[in-house]
């Protein structure tokens, strides 16, 4: 029998995580549209970094505990999520291509990082060093990506004005690209509570979920890879989404992709730096399922092709399908 009190943890770490990670990207990327970043590098970096929140603190503080199956489960699940379900979904609401370069090249680097983790995790085993490897590729493509937007080859106008205030004023409160007011004090407090939010429900999450899989007999790994996954890739299906349906397909594809990179380099990183992760063998299954996905947004992202709603609505079917196949290992 399911215990109700692990039950309604879960609900309450999941509304929790989608509250805290709404109140985290909506506070950062106010600031940086106030900064005058522009549209695409905020979809790519804050955001896509933001909706990881979630991912963080779940998969890490899951290693703390030993719980290497949820850690791994969570950044493989959340990852097949990204790039069926959402990505799905975006092209389902809205056929899209990508025409910006700098969004190529970062489908570019996303099919790469893959490839890493799955290298990685062929043995089940993460160590700390392979963990410090994954976090040193990341600052490498973060370097890369501030290289490019410093030598013009950001798409996209800014999303902020960072002179739209008074000269006075110009410290606290500023104008984005919208004309609408910024208060950077305001956001600052938004964007600490949603992260205080996210983490506190992150380990209501966890503590839930693993719960509930020793009540049912289910294993960690298809609780961390399907429930704990979704849990946490909320955010991102609920700013991708919005993007979409506003016509911002470049920001819920740059979404998708940031937060796929940021998952596998990141996540996974500090995660094992954290304490080194044993996984399941079934792990392979589902790296192979990421590949398969990974390979194919990476020739329809990176080669400009439209995605069309026929093939987003393939994308949900092989999300869901990953989800079945897990139940049943």
């Amino acid at each position: 029998m399911v215990p109700l009190g692990d039950a309604v943890s879960l609900a309450v770490g999941v509304l929790a995580l989608w509250v805290g990670a709404r109140f985290l990207v909506t506070g950062a990327s106010r600031i940086a549209g106030a900064a005058g970043i522009s549209a695409l590098v905020v979809g790519l970096t804050v955001v896509a970094f933001g909706t990881s929140a979630p991912e963080i603190v779940v998969s890490t503080g899951a290693a703390l505990e030993g719980q290497g199956d949820v850690a791994v489960g969570n950044v493989v699940g959340s990852n097949v999520f990204n790039l069926g379900v959402i990505l799905g979904f975006v092209a389902v609401i809205a056929p899209f291509r990508v025409a910006e370069p700098l969004l190529r090249r970062d489908v570019l680097a996303m099919a790469a990082s893959t490839a890493v983790a799955v290298a990685v995790l062929a043995n089940a085993l993460v160590s700390r060093l392979e963990g410090a490897v994954l976090l040193a590729l990341l600052a490498c493509y973060l370097g890369a990506l501030v290289i490019a937007v410093r030598g013009g080859d950001e798409a996209g106008e800014p999303t902020g004005d960072s002179n739209g205030g008074t000269d006075d004023a110009a410290a606290s409160v500023t104008v984005d690209g919208d004309g609408r007011e910024v208060r950077l004090g305001l956001e600052a407090g938004r964007t600490a509570a949603g992260l205080a939010i996210v983490i506190v429900g992150g380990r209501v999450l966890v503590d839930a979920a693993v719960g509930l899989a020793l009540s049912a007999g289910i294993s960690e790994w298809v609780v961390g890879a399907t429930i704990v996954a979704a849990g946490t890739s909320l955010p991102e299906l609920v700013t991708s989404v919005v993007a979409a349906r506003r016509g911002d397909t470049g920001i819920a594809a740059g979404n998708v992709v940031g937060s796929s990179v940021f998952n596998v380099l990141g996540v996974l990183g500090l995660a094992a730096t954290a304490r080194p992760l044993t996984v399941d063998p079934a792990v392979v299954l589902a790296l192979g399922w990421l590949a398969a996905l990974t390979a194919f947004a990476t020739v329809v992202l990176a080669t400009g092709r439209q995605l069309t709603r026929l093939e987003g609505a393939a994308l949900v079917a092989a999300g869901a399908g990953y989800w079945a196949v897990s139940a049943l290992l």
